[in-house]
């Protein structure tokens, strides 16, 4: 049976369910809010108990970081993440859910094989794409002594 690249397209619309983009876009927007203002709430909180400014965004990075990674532990973070879509992809939340989501899936190879193997999966190319724009960048600025 040979399918026409027109046919396939009408295949793939007809097997694929619609977007929901009127219920979607408002409960990223919300969602993703919300993480970014309980970030706000912490800061504040944080510089309110005597930190310095640097001292509270730095605890609270941690603190999201923590928050996120437990609750995809508890499988509670890919819930939210259905209702919420990219809301939760965005903010440095999304960043710990994507690091412990595939060690999780492969803990049971071990703590070597499978969690420390799998730890990095989806943060790593993200890391290292980072560290070398960050490299590259340092060298042209080395290079024409741009600050």
């Amino acid at each position: 049976m040979k399918i026409t690249p027109n046919e396939y397209n009408e295949m793939t619309k007809k097997a694929s369910p619609g977007t929901k983009s009127y219920k979607t876009i408002p409960m990223a927007f919300l969602i993703g809010g919300l993480i970014c203002m309980a970030g706000e709430g912490l800061l504040n909180l944080y510089q309110y108990m005597g930190m310095s400014k640097d001292a509270a965004g730095a605890v609270t990075s941690i603190t999201l970081i923590f928050v996120a990674a437990l609750l995809t532990g508890l499988d509670l973070y890919n819930t939210i993440a259905k209702y919420a879509g990219a809301g939760t992809l965005v903010p440095i939340t999304g960043f710990s859910n994507g690091v412990v989501s595939p060690a999780l899936e492969f803990k049971s190879e071990g703590y070597v094989l499978g969690l420390g193997a799998k730890l990095f999966v989806i943060a790593g190319p993200v890391i290292v794409y980072g560290i070398s724009a960050s490299i590259i960048y340092g060298i042209i600025l080395y290079l024409f002594k741009l600050y």
